[in-house]
């Protein structure tokens, strides 16, 4: 499936809806800056680097954008301000395949020793629970066996929620109920794919920032009950993290990567937010790779994170 393939018609509108208060936020304003300009001076750049910081791609990784368009400056004789856009389309994808270590083209489970192990972790509010639910429903419908397990016992409702979740999807549901031990219902819903030969657990679990020294300890212990239904799982940590929240999302996914080892990112809610750039400087500040993008409400409106279409529909082509 080559890349027009995978993003056209609704995917590719609902990305570009999803995307556009950032567009707008960022992109409208650099244009408003090269206006009158005949080439890109140091007052050029510094602006530049205001409106990217402001738009929550981050210090560190705007500084690196900008160093990387001034190297451009300097090695092309000429660099006019009509040549600036692409430069800094070309910088940014060029950082976006630095830092993903992963390329997914589909919603695919890759081969192997089925079930599929898949643990999601956030804090409470990013959209966990809807995330989970989403990519429930898109491997149900991609002819996957899927089950959910709710180990995210402590949060009030949490189970309920993923239950009325579960059951849209038409998957299967493992749940103990309020304030039962995480890693056993883990325990539970690794051994129950297993049995009845599931291809994908998608594992639940609570957000707890408050303590890091709880979250890491129950973090690990639920990892180490799944490795004993079956050597090597969790196949994957999925971090959930909300794009609206801009620079606090960055400081979420620091804390977790600090207390448990992250693969994987979902950033939701890009659309009905000016902060997309935060995108940018998560992936490229943790080096870990972006998955999956929340970009509406509906429940196919989770894609698969793809560098080309995100730059491209940043800067409205």
């Amino acid at each position: 499936m080559g890349f027009w393939d995978f993003f056209t018609g609704k995917k590719k509108e609902a990305l570009d809806q999803g995307l556009e208060k950032t567009r707008e936020n960022v992109f409208t304003k650099i244009a408003k800056v090269l206006v009158g300009k005949s080439s890109v001076d140091d007052e050029v750049l510094d602006q530049l680097e205001e409106i990217l910081i402001t738009s929550d791609v981050g210090v560190e990784t705007t500084l690196k954008i900008i160093e990387r368009i001034e190297e451009r400056v300097k090695r092309d004789s000429y660099v006019g301000s009509d040549q600036l856009q692409q430069i800094l389309r070309e910088e940014i994808a060029e950082l976006l395949s630095e830092n993903e270590t992963a390329e997914w083209e589909d919603y695919v489970i890759p081969v192997g020793n089925r079930p599929y192990v898949l643990m999601v972790v956030g804090v409470n509010g990013v959209g966990k629970t809807t995330t989970i639910g989403k990519l429930a429903h898109i491997y149900q419908q991609k002819g996957y066996k899927v089950v959910i397990g709710a180990a995210d016992t402590f949060r009030a409702a949490a189970v309920d929620q993923l239950e009325v979740w579960a059951k849209r999807a038409g998957c299967a549901f493992v749940n103990k109920g309020m304030n039962a031990d995480p890693a056993a219902v883990s325990f539970d819903t690794v051994k129950y794919a297993v049995d009845h030969g599931y291809d994908l657990a998608i594992v639940d679990t609570a957000g707890r920032l408050h303590n890091k020294a709880n979250l890491m300890q129950e973090l690990g212990k639920i990892k180490r009950v799944m490795s004993k239904v079956m050597d090597g799982k969790p196949d994957e940590v999925l971090l959930v993290l909300d794009a609206s929240t801009g620079q606090n999302a960055m400081n979420q996914a620091k804390e977790f990567t600090a207390v448990t080892e992250v693969d994987s990112l979902a950033m939701t809610k890009l659309d009905g937010t000016a902060k997309g750039g935060v995108v940018i400087g998560i992936s490229d500040q943790l080096k870990v790779p972006v998955k999956y993008i929340g970009v509406g409400e509906g429940i196919d409106d989770l894609q698969i994170f793809n560098k080309k279409a995100f730059v491209e529909s940043l800067f409205g082509k």
